[in-house]
């Protein structure tokens, strides 16, 4: 069956992608150790470090792509390397000797992410001006290192519990809020994120290796901005809170401290200008846009005209199918924008406002509600494909990476009795594709940089 052909091809493309952006293969392409000097290569310059100036070298780390930025880190810097930790999500490990790995809750955080907020904490801590430490950081980390705000006054101690996280995390992901929006909120609920590790390491100086899952690639965004100067403010979130009316959802002392801050009787996280920073290195090895040109390199190899639309394609998952359909149609009717067989390469992070109790992500989402596009004009979406997924191979809370949608797969689900527009309302993507088997499974990635959609017309 054609279909069958295109869908191994659309395989095909993401397999390109997610090749180009594998952790290990980055760092070890960018980090290299010359006797007793560490060269650190960005797109822009080549670092250098005296490795003799450290008695002390440090890895931390939070993210679902660390495990394999630890494997390399470890075999470039073997027994330099003191002590270390990192945050990974359930079973995206590797099997690393030196470097502690910690599994952790993701997208609510866990026991495991507050044990490994507090480790990393306790580390930071004690690391001083003779100190190097290695920081490895990618999506995923704002979940999995929990460390939760705490802070002082008259009546003493106070501060946020592991609960008060999760319920608020689980408010934020359920109101419809850009990934920026939430981080903002939770970069003030945090004794670490929004640059609050950078002041806990000072006056270490630090090398932060970023794998970018952040539409934008916003370095105060990715992680929550561990070790970036943040420029949200209390204020903002208190704002955020109110633009979505979710006040009454959140435990009441997290919505206190979030008043408090706005009030100016809670001490800002870092800003621009901090001395904090002076001796943080933010460098970015990998993002999307460099995922969607490998998908592009593959599907030009299989003989496709090709066009990358965007890596910053941000929405509802449901609204930005229909952005999708109405392109394929016009390449399926006019050639707009390049001649058939046409594929078209979009990347970004959309989001999904919960409306009902189902089970899915927001890739599953698009192609749920792309095959709703194809059933509402059958004629004019034949012979139009699609396939959205996440790069870490867990779209939402599932096992699956995404979905694929075409008319042999409305076909498939007309056959077994199940209604889109049902499914739909449920939210529940990933039993309607999992019924007719047109998940994409990959397993972990141990990778993370946000989504990738492709539109084929051949």
């Amino acid at each position: 069956m054609q279909g069958d052909r295109i869908r191994a091809h659309l395989r095909e493309m993401f397999q390109a992608a997610l090749e180009r952006v594998d952790p290990y293969r980055m760092i070890k392409e960018r980090v290299l150790i010359q006797g007793e000097t560490l060269l650190v290569r960005s797109d822009r310059e080549e670092l250098k470090w005296d490795l003799s100036r450290y008695n002390r070298i440090l890895v931390l780390g939070a993210g679902k792509a660390t495990a394999k930025m630890a494997l390399a880190v470890e075999e470039i810097f073997g027994s330099r390397i003191t002590e270390g930790v990192i945050a990974v999500k359930p079973g995206h490990t590797e099997g690393l000797k030196r470097i502690r790995m910690i599994e952790a809750g993701h997208p609510v955080p866990d026991a495991g992410s507050v044990e490994a907020g507090r480790t990393v904490a306790e580390l930071a801590r004690k690391a001083d001006e003779r100190t190097l430490v290695i920081n490895l950081v990618s999506g995923g980390g704002s979940a999995l290192l929990s460390y939760p705000f705490t802070w002082k006054d008259d009546t003493g101690e106070h501060g946020l519990t592991l609960e008060d996280k999760q319920k608020t995390t689980k408010a934020l992901l359920a109101c419809g809020a850009t990934i920026q929006e939430i981080n903002c909120i939770r970069k003030h609920l945090s004794g670490i994120k929004g640059g609050r590790l950078a002041q806990l390491l000072y006056p270490a100086e630090s090398l932060n290796l970023i794998l970018s899952d952040v539409v934008g690639d916003r370095l105060d965004s990715i992680a929550s901005g561990l070790t970036a100067p943040d420029g949200t403010t209390f204020e903002e979130a208190v704002a955020l809170v109110e633009k979505y009316g979710i006040a009454s959802e959140l435990p009441p002392l997290a919505w206190k401290v979030l008043k408090l801050g706005a009030e100016g009787k809670l001490a800002e996280t870092p800003k621009k200008g901090d001395p904090v920073f002076e001796k943080v290195h933010n460098i970015l090895i990998g993002s999307n846009y460099g995922a969607l040109l490998a998908a592009e390199r593959k599907a030009k190899e299989l003989g496709y005209r090709t066009v990358v639309l965007s890596s910053e394609i941000i929405g509802e998952a449901r609204e930005i199918a229909k952005v999708y359909m109405g392109i394929g149609r016009d390449v399926k009717r006019r050639e707009l924008l390049v001649g058939r067989p046409a594929c078209i390469i979009g990347g970004g992070e959309t989001t999904v406002t919960l409306r009902g109790g189902g089970k899915g992500g927001r890739n599953q989402e698009m192609a749920l509600s792309f095959l709703a596009e194809i059933e509402s004009n059958p004629e004019g979406s034949e012979g139009i494909w699609f396939l959205a997924a996440s790069t870490d191979g867990n779209d939402g809370p599932t096992d699956a990476a995404g979905a694929f949608a075409d008319p042999e797969v409305l076909a498939a689900g007309k056959k077994a009795g199940l209604s889109v527009q049902d499914y739909l309302r449920r939210n529940d993507s990933y039993h309607y594709f999992d019924r007719i088997g047109f998940l994409l499974k990959t397993g972990p990635t141990n990778t993370n940089v946000c989504d990738v959609q492709i539109v084929v017309v051949p």
